[in-house]
């Protein structure tokens, strides 16, 4: 493996990691804005995704260059193939924290329908999934990446709880449907959050072990 191969392979890593520590705090800051009803700190995280989206294309490029110009094979293939996985999966989650401050500059000026306990938790879970997600792929652990993925059902539990008690809210006063629907959609945002940073676990064990886990998650 050639010298110009292993810096490419060592720059895409850091850029992965570079690309992960911002969606990491776009998605704290998001659920800040949103929690503390702070609609300036969302415009930021609205105006700060073309950075993102930049990286995600640099990422994407770099990746498509490895793979012309030097034909790597095995792990540096799978490599290669899980960093433009990830690449995906972290932009996606980056718009979904825009998604979260876009909620909130809507609902500028409103108070929260009710005292926001079962957010807040999925939020530190999802948060905590990326985070752990990353660091699985920092030091190519197989294992913290399925933990990971045994997460995905707490996140999931807690949505499914959140919808049934805003549905509740809905049914007995109709006037509180556009707050109820803002919280339901975060949640949801959230649970969607949860998913990518499983499928970032997932990547990390083909890219360490070379085999699938999709659906076929183990207990944590």
């Amino acid at each position: 493996m050639g010298k110009q191969f292993e810096a490419g392979l060592k720059q895409l890593n850091d850029d992965l990691l570079r690309m992960g520590s911002t969606v990491e705090e776009s998605i704290a800051t998001a659920m800040k804005a949103f929690i503390e009803r702070k609609p300036d700190l969302a415009e930021k995280i609205i105006a700060e995704d073309e950075t993102i989206d930049h990286l995600e294309n640099h990422i994407e490029d770099l990746c498509l260059k490895l793979l012309a110009l030097h034909q790597p094979a095995a792990t540096d293939l799978r490599f290669i193939i899980m960093a433009i996985k990830i690449n995906s999966d972290l932009e996606r989650i980056a718009d979904l924290a825009v998604n979260i401050a876009d909620r909130t500059v809507e609902q500028a000026g409103q108070p929260h329908l009710k005292p926001l306990i079962d957010i807040p938790r999925m939020a530190t879970l999802a948060e905590k999934m990326v985070h752990d997600a990353l660091d699985a792929f920092l030091r190519r652990d197989p294992q913290l990446a399925q933990d990971v993925c045994a997460r995905d059902d707490e996140v999931d539990n807690l949505n499914d709880q959140v919808f049934r008690e805003l549905l509740t809210y809905m049914m007995a006063d109709p006037t509180c449907i556009p707050r109820a629907v803002a919280l339901l959609l975060v949640a949801r945002y959230l649970e969607r959050i949860a998913d990518h940073a499983t499928n970032i676990g997932e990547e990390v064990v083909y890219m360490v072990q070379g085999k699938s886990i999709k659906h076929l998650h183990p207990p944590a």
